[in-house]
C-alpha cells in the first residue's frame, strides 16, 4: 500500500459528522469511508441514521448499506475488508476521509485486533437466548465469576460485547482477558483523527429532534420488517430492541419512543467516555 493520509472524523452520535466529512472529502478529492457498525447493514435505513439520499450522490460513499443483517459481522471482518478496500483507493488518491461513531471499528482499523478464535455459532446462539430469557445481568455475572479481570474492560452494558467475552471464555477455556495483548499493528499510512463535539445540553435536544423524525419516517414499520432477525447482534441496537419489547406488549408506544431517546443519550455518553482515553484525538467544539 503506498503511503497515504487517512482522516477519521468522529465523534458521538448526533453530533454532526456527516455534513462535515462530505464537505472534507469534497476538499480533499476523496469518497467518504463510513465506520459505522450499523449504517453498514442495508435493512437499517431509518433507526440508523445513515446519510440521506442526498448526502449520498454528493460523494461516494463506502459500507452504507453495504451487509444484510442476516450475516455476522464482526470489527475483524471490518478491519480486513477496510484494509482491503484503502489499499485500493491509495492507488488513485493521496488522502482519504473517513468518519463514523463505532469506537471498536475505528480500533480494529487503526490499531488492529488480537486474534481471537472465531465464533462459535451454537455456542452463540445459547446465549443470545439467555439472554432474552434471563437477561444482561445474568450473563454479566456469569462473566465476572468466570474472568473478573474482563469485567473491567469490557462495556457490561452492551449485550453484544458481554456475550463475545463469555462466549471466547467459555468456548476455549481461557478468559477472555488472556486473548487481550493490547499489542498495537502499524499501519503503511498516516491516520489523523479529528473528533467533533458539542455542548452536552446541544447533543442530547439534537438526539431527541432525530428519533422523533426516524419515528415519523417509519422507524416502528422497519422494525417490525426486521422481527425475524431479531436475534442478530445487529439488531441488539438502540432504535431496535425497545421496539422489539414494544411488539412483546411490555410497554406502550410512549414509552418506547421514551427510552430510545434516553438510551442514544446513554449511548452517547459511553462514545465520549470511550475515546476519552485515546490521546490522538484532536477535538473541535461546534456549537
Amino acid at each position: 500500500m503506498s503511503r497515504g493520509k487517512l482522516t477519521i472524523l468522529l465523534g458521538p452520535t448526533a453530533v454532526g459528522k456527516t455534513d462535515l466529512a462530505i464537505e472534507m472529502a469534497r476538499s480533499a478529492s476523496s469518497p467518504v469511508i463510513s465506520c459505522d457498525s450499523r449504517q453498514i447493514f442495508k435493512e437499517m435505513k431509518i433507526g440508523t441514521a445513515p446519510p440521506s439520499g442526498e448526502q449520498l450522490a454528493a460523494v461516494k460513499h463506502y459500507f452504507i448499506f453495504s451487509h444484510s443483517v442476516a450475516e455476522y459481522y464482526t470489527a475483524g471482518k471490518y478491519e480486513i475488508e477496510a484494509l482491503a478496500l484503502l489499499e485500493e483507493l491509495f492507488k488513485t488518491h493521496d488522502h482519504l476521509i473517513m468518519t463514523g461513531g463505532s469506537g471498536l471499528y475505528i480500533d480494529a482499523l487503526c490499531n488492529g485486533l488480537d486474534d481471537f478464535p472465531p465464533a462459535d455459532q451454537e455456542l452463540r446462539g445459547r446465549l443470545m437466548h439467555r439472554l432474552e430469557s434471563e437477561g444482561l445481568q445474568s450473563l454479566v455475572d456469569e462473566l465476572s465469576r468466570v474472568d473478573e479481570e474482563s469485567c473491567g474492560f469490557v462495556d457490561l452494558s452492551n449485550p453484544q460485547r458481554v456475550v463475545r467475552a463469555l462466549e471466547v471464555t467459555l468456548q476455549t477455556g481461557k478468559p477472555y482477558s488472556m486473548w487481550r495483548s493490547n499489542k498495537k499493528k502499524q499501519r503503511p499510512f498516516e491516520i489523523e483523527k479529528i473528533g467533533l463535539s458539542r455542548p452536552r445540553e446541544v447533543l442530547y435536544e439534537r438526539i431527541d429532534r432525530r428519533v422523533d423524525m426516524m419515528v415519523q419516517a417509519g422507524l416502528e414499520e422497519e422494525v417490525r420488517s426486521l422481527e425475524k432477525w431479531r436475534s442478530m447482534p445487529a439488531l441488539r441496537t438502540v432504535g431496535y430492541r425497545e421496539f422489539f419489547d414494544y411488539f412483546d406488549g411490555r410497554q406502550d408506544l410512549e414509552t418506547t419512543i421514551s427510552l430510545i431517546k434516553r438510551n442514544t443519550r446513554h449511548y452517547a455518553k459511553r462514545q465520549i467516555t470511550w475515546w476519552g482515553r485515546d490521546k490522538e484525538i484532536n477535538w473541535i467544539s461546534v456549537p
